[in-house]
């Protein structure tokens, strides 16, 4: 059963049975159609997703179009999609966190649009996240209202007691990547 969040909402990620052990952090976007005398027509958007491993109020690792896979192999990006074509995950990370290591404390989650196009531009934004062992659907965060914009923190995954929690951010940012973004980044470790 999955549950829709709120921006700033957190959310406990036990799952009855046992822990999480694979998950997966959707990313869908759609551009917006833009109607012309010709009628309607769609433009190609490059949004790009990317996970930031924080520890010790560092980073300790990324995960994006350019890295494919963290350096201990518990975090893979699927690949690159250009153009946000398709119906639903358009970009996905996926985490196995058994094997993330401990120092690891958190994990953000970011879109970012590489061709500086901004949010005004895109439609039907979303991020979800999806337990890999069933397929199933825990949490999706909608994001709304567009804006001027070129990136946004979407949510994080935290360690908290024994096991994960996830925060629904939805923080606008400016930026073509994830580099540009580590300041606003730095302050959800």
């Amino acid at each position: 059963m999955s549950v829709s969040l709120q921006k700033g909402q957190r959310i406990s990620l036990e799952k009855s049975g046992g822990a999480l052990s694979v998950v997966r952090m959707g990313l869908g976007w759609d551009a917006v159609k833009k109607k012309g005398f010709f009628g309607s027509r769609e433009r190609e958007i490059d949004l790009d997703a990317s996970c930031v491993l924080l520890a010790d109020g560092g980073v300790a690792d990324v995960i994006y179009f350019g890295k494919l896979t963290s350096d201990d192999g518990s975090v893979r990006h699927t690949g690159d999609n250009l153009t946000g074509a398709g119906d639903g995950d358009d970009e996905s990370v996926v985490v196995d966190l058994g094997r993330l290591p401990v120092h690891v404390t958190s994990l953000v989650f970011t879109v970012s649009s590489f061709n500086g196009q901004t949010f005004n531009e895109v439609d039907n934004a979303f991020c979800r996240l999806v337990d890999e062992t069933d397929g199933g659907e825990l949490a999706r965060f909608t994001l709304t209202g567009g804006g001027a914009h070129t990136a946004m923190i979407m949510a994080r995954l935290y360690r908290h007691s024994g096991g994960w929690k996830m925060n629904a951010i939805g923080e606008p940012a400016q930026g073509r990547t994830f580099q540009d973004m580590l300041p606003a980044i730095a302050a959800h470790s």
